[in-house]
């Protein structure tokens, strides 16, 4: 009967994967323009898989919909490291050239990182056999040191091009690239620059020029050895990805993470998987990515020819879902680890008529954003010992939903991971203006450099703005007061105290100018779990307190009360950007492919 119900079980997960690959392709061409059919060999073609998975962010266990704890199995379960393992493990033996690789980002986001450190994701990532991982910016939240020990118990190169370090557990545990004789192919890898604005790396640790990394270990390779295949993997950023195979040369595949992109021809995708490009000298250049948490699991098989070019693809994000079965013994460590937490993450700590909606946050205004900013501001006007006008935090900082009904603590934790603390910081008007204007803008009117996280805003402020408009002129009005009913146009002479959080008023995301000798009060989560405990059941509605509108400010910054605008029909919040072409779309080979890769795996799952 167990045999019976583990073939069943295998039988179901083939079946799972030829049926994302024929979905793939059924909307998407299978085929570069340069060739015509697949696994040719006698022209020195080559075919090998890749698998890849990024932005796990420590949920080693399975998680429901909204990324908590999965305590309904019957409503949905995903993702989860036994159920990626056992999906890798059962499908991998028909690709025998494959590569298995880890995009970053394995740090923060659950309490098996916030209560173990690093130890249980290494003892975990150590049993799913990747071949190769680079490093997230989230890897250097606890510092250079933790993470040098962190590394060095890995058992599988960890490649970074970008990173020049100082600290001598990192630099005996990072190389720029690994070379993979056995495929003639080498895998570069490289990091977020951002990573000292949203990190804690130490001092001596910098983050150079990704493209100029990325072309060097290019012409390295290429100058010194016989390999011709080049992929990397890249925790950048799916826009970031684009560029970079715009601005080089000798890269034809890019597995990418940090921006937490769906790509696919799911609902929700931001585009193709893969997204292709042209790069410097006009070949393809192949672009895929695998969402966030371990939902999905990235799988691309390509074709390169003689000179190390893709002449075919195939493939598609496999979702992990109560479909895929899980391995039974590493589900049973994970679980067994959670023991040590379980019953001071189930602690009820409030509720929710709503669900509290984290995934548009970082796009506009979002229930969950206002719900947290208001837990700040009001947490400082109960204490009676300040003037703050509101809060603001970066919606970075939100990571996860909360679902209607009980809140349990561990839904809190999951939700603000980072031990951030409360601080307050004063600015002119003036000053409030050019951080509302980098904000929309996306880039600093102080220094001029990114700013790597949208916000969200307690009540007692309203920022309306036009993304129509240029990069500096994109705020056209600002206002604040008591209640929504009694906003004015800020006073650009004036000082306004506003709620933030240490990692913002530290220049965390490049939002605010770096303050020091901040006054820390209590953690984030703390406050919010004392705003439940006043205020559940919570209701959560938007009220357009961040709202896209027509127009321009007049008179320049600060144009507040002479700023004339109008409503967009678009509504409430920043409008998500429109995602890039993916490329020329190709003529479909047929199903004919398909069928024979499924007939392959089927043929091995029975035998």
């Amino acid at each position: 009967m167990m045999r019976a119900a583990s073939l069943k079980s295998t039988l179901a997960l083939a079946t799972g994967l030829a049926a994302s690959l024929a979905a793939a392709a059924s909307e998407d061409s299978l085929y570069s323009q340069r060739l015509s059919k697949r696994f040719i060999d006698d022209a020195g073609n080559y075919n090998i898989s890749f698998y890849h998975v990024n932005d796990v962010h420590a949920h080693l266990d399975q998680f429901n919909s909204r990324g908590s704890n999965c305590s309904k199995p019957e409503a949905g379960c995903f993702g989860g490291y036994a159920r990626i393992k056992s999906f890798v493990d059962e499908t991998r033996p028909s690709h025998p050239d494959s590569l298995w690789l880890n995009v970053g980002d394995e740090f923060q986001g659950t309490l098996y990182y916030s209560y173990y450190g690093g130890e249980k994701i290494a003892e975990t990532i150590n049993q799913l056999g990747f071949d190769a991982m680079t490093l997230g910016n989230h890897e250097f939240d606890g510092g250079d040191d933790k993470l040098g020990d962190f590394l060095k118990n890995l058992t599988f190169p960890i490649v970074s091009a970008n990173i020049v370090s100082d600290n001598e557990k990192l630099n005996s545990t990072i190389v720029p690239y690994h070379i993979f004789e056995k495929y003639n192919l080498a895998v570069i890898g490289v990091t977020t620059e951002t990573t000292p604005s949203i990190s804690k790396p130490g001092p001596g640790t910098k983050f150079t020029d990704v493209t100029a990394a990325v072309q060097r270990c290019i012409d390295e390779i290429y100058s010194t050895t016989n390999i011709t295949r080049i992929a990397a993997i890249t925790h950048i950023g799916y826009e970031e990805d684009i560029q970079l195979a715009k601005d080089t040369t000798g890269l034809h595949l890019i597995m990418g993470g940090h921006s937490h992109t769906l790509l696919g021809d799911m609902e929700g995708a931001e585009g193709k998987y893969p997204t292709i490009e042209k790069n410097k000298d006009g070949d393809e250049v192949f672009i895929v990515t695998a969402y966030r948490w371990g939902e999905y699991v990235g799988y691309i098989d390509v074709t390169y020819d003689a000179e190390g070019k893709i002449l075919a693809y195939h493939g598609a994000p496999v979702h992990m879902t109560n479909q895929t079965s899980q391995d039974p013994e590493l589900e049973a460590q994970i679980v067994d680890w959670a023991g040590a937490f379980k019953a001071f993450a189930e602690e009820k700590v409030g509720e929710t008529t709503t669900v509290l909606d984290q995934t548009t946050c970082q796009k506009k205004e979002c229930n969950l954003g206002d719900v947290t900013a208001e837990a700040l501001l009001q947490y400082r006007i109960a204490s009676g010992a300040s003037n703050a006008a509101f809060a603001m935090i970066n919606a970075g900082g939100i990571r996860a939903s909360i679902d209607q009904g009980d809140i349990t603590r561990g839904e809190v934790l999951t939700t603000y991971p980072f031990g951030n603390a409360v601080v307050e910081v004063t600015y002119k008007g003036s000053d409030l203006w050019k951080v509302f204007e980098g904000l929309v803008s996306a880039v600093s009117q102080f220094n001029g450099q990114k700013v790597t996280s949208f916000f969200q805003i307690s009540s007692g402020i309203k920022v309306e703005y036009n993304p129509d408009n240029e990069v500096g002129k994109r705020l056209v009005r600002l206002s604040v007061g008591p209640s929504k009913d009694k906003l004015e146009p800020i006073d650009l002479n004036k000082d306004y105290t506003l709620v933030t959080l240490d990692f913002i008023a530290g220049g965390g995301d490049n939002i605010l100018p770096p303050s020091e000798n901040l006054v820390v009060l209590d953690t984030q989560e703390e406050v919010f779990i004392d705003y439940l405990g006043a205020h559940s059941p919570i209701t959560a509605e938007l009220d357009g307190r961040i709202a896209i509108v027509s127009g321009s400010a007049t008179g320049g910054s600060g144009g507040g009360a002479n700023s004339s605008a109008t409503p967009s029909p678009s509504g409430t919040g920043a409008a998500a950007t429109p995602p890039p072409s993916s490329g020329e779309r190709l003529s479909s080979p047929g199903t004919c492919v398909v069928l024979l890769v499924f007939t392959a795996m089927l043929a091995f799952v029975v035998s």
